[in-house]
């Protein structure tokens, strides 16, 4: 159950995400903003997210969708290629069945 509340969350989010709204990763966000970030919709998903990944680890599981989203609110630098940009790569591998495969190329999937 709370794995489905995170994964339609999730979906939503990427979706307005890829249409141009900030806020799905922290990352987009500059320092001074990042407080914000943890009451909104993206730091919603993040909290839930991280109970999600704490729960099934006590269960001895995993959810890949969850791990990669954890991930992918990481990046920051150089390696960030933009919020936009990122939910519409990991919004096609969602619908690829990708999550939680590694990639077959090398280098970044966005």
């Amino acid at each position: 159950m709370l794995a489905q509340a995170f994964t339609e969350q999730l979906l939503a989010c990427l979706d307005e995400c890829a249409r141009g709204r900030k806020g799905c990763f922290p990352m987009s966000l500059c320092w001074a903003m990042r407080p914000k970030f943890t009451t909104g919709r993206g730091g919603r998903l993040r909290e839930l997210a991280l109970a999600l990944q704490g729960v099934l680890t006590q269960q001895e599981q995993r959810n890949a969708l969850c791990d990669e989203f954890l991930d992918l609110c990481s990046i920051h630098g150089e390696s960030n290629p933009g919020e936009r940009r990122l939910a519409r790569a990991f919004l096609e591998r969602i619908e690829r069945g990708e999550v939680g495969i590694k990639p077959n190329k090398e280098g970044k999937p966005w």
